[in-house]
């Protein structure tokens, strides 16, 4: 679904026409993936099932949605804007189903859609959040694998103080 605009010339107002050329321009596309489907286009997954609907995923899963972009660009704003949209709660809203919960297609693709234009009009405050977003994930990153190498070290010092209690006892 492609959406065209037309605007009359107007010296005063170049950034915001553009702006708005370029909205109506891009588009992304929404749809259920299909496992084992590959894809050509810059893409990537929106988890759509359980607690963590609305999840961006770089690989697919059985349950998600595949969203489809034509430029790197708008994949890499549009993936960081589910994450932040997710992680704050706006796909919970959503949600539907008593035992395993679940968001619509139509429910993702509205929020997604409504977000990304709404804040696309001031490229410059889309751009500064993805990249805050962006360096609080790789943060977050860095110190999950610090973490995980302290338990895993930790691992290590208990079975080796047991190990020479036993050898010691022997």
């Amino acid at each position: 679904m492609a959406i065209f605009f037309i605007f009359k010339k107007n010296n005063g107002a170049k950034r915001s026409e553009a702006i708005l050329n370029w909205i109506a321009m891009s588009t992304f596309e929404l749809k259920t993936h299909q496992v084992g489907r590959t894809y050509s286009n810059p893409h990537f997954f929106i988890l759509n099932k359980g607690l963590n609907s609305g999840k961006p995923l770089t690989n697919p899963c059985p349950n998600c949605f595949v969203v489809k972009t034509s430029s790197e660009e708008e994949k890499n704003a549009l993936f960081h804007l589910s994450m932040m949209l997710q992680i704050g709660g706006f796909y919970a809203y959503y949600l539907k189903g008593s035992v395993i919960p679940f968001i619509s297609i139509d429910d993702c693709r509205n929020t997604l859609k409504n977000s990304y234009t709404s804040l696309f009009y001031d490229e410059i405050q889309l751009q500064k959040h993805i990249n805050i977003v962006s360096a609080i994930s790789k943060k977050e990153a860095e110190l999950n694998s610090i973490i995980s190498k302290m338990v895993d070290l930790k691992v290590a010092y208990i079975q080796n103080v047991f190990s020479k209690m036993q050898k010691e006892a022997i």
